[in-house]
């Protein structure tokens, strides 16, 4: 069982390593301990290496993001929480990719172990949702999904919104 304080210590590390890696990804284990409040000796209790950290923010964005389904969902048309929701995606691929200097080969692929079954699963979801209502054909498939939205990442800032309306138009029931 975790102490309180230790729970603490680690969220406001995730935190600030969040934080702090997006502005900039060279951002020392030093620097992110500061932005914490907390000790080195803490940090490093928590996150033996950056590499560690790094795998931790990412993972962390990751529950994040599987975890906003259920809320997008009961608030949004099922196509428009697909494409919020995708969008958020996006974002999370181009950190984790921004980040690449500071992961090892082996991180990477731990990286893409660890959140293919939960981001499969969160599209599972929505499209499930559009299948109900009608809005998205019967054939769509969340591994076909993934595999076409990975390129939208590599895409210039501002042009995958126009690209996600091309898939999205494609996943369509009713077909313009």
């Amino acid at each position: 069982m975790v102490r309180a304080d230790a729970r603490e210590n680690r969220a406001r590390i995730l935190a600030a390593a969040r934080r702090a890696l997006a502005e900039d990804g060279d951002t020392s284990m030093n620097q992110i301990a500061q932005l914490a409040g907390v000790g080195p000796g803490t940090l490093y209790r928590n996150y033996p290496s950056r590499e560690a950290l790094v795998l931790a923010v990412y993972q962390d964005a990751v529950e994040e993001l599987v975890d906003s389904v259920p809320g997008l969902l009961a608030t949004l048309p099922p196509v428009e929480a697909l494409r919020r929701w995708t969008i958020a995606l996006v974002n999370a691929m181009r950190k984790k990719h921004g980040l690449g200097a500071a992961l090892s080969p082996g991180a990477h692929q731990s990286i893409t172990e660890q959140s293919y079954g939960p981001v499969v699963a969160a599209i599972a979801q929505l499209l499930d949702a559009g299948k109900r209502d009608g809005t998205i054909r019967a054939d769509a498939e969340p591994a076909d999904f993934l595999q076409l939205t990975g390129a939208l990442w590599r895409a210039p800032t501002g042009a995958e919104d126009r690209i996600l309306g091309l898939i999205l138009d494609g996943l369509s029931a009713h077909p313009r």
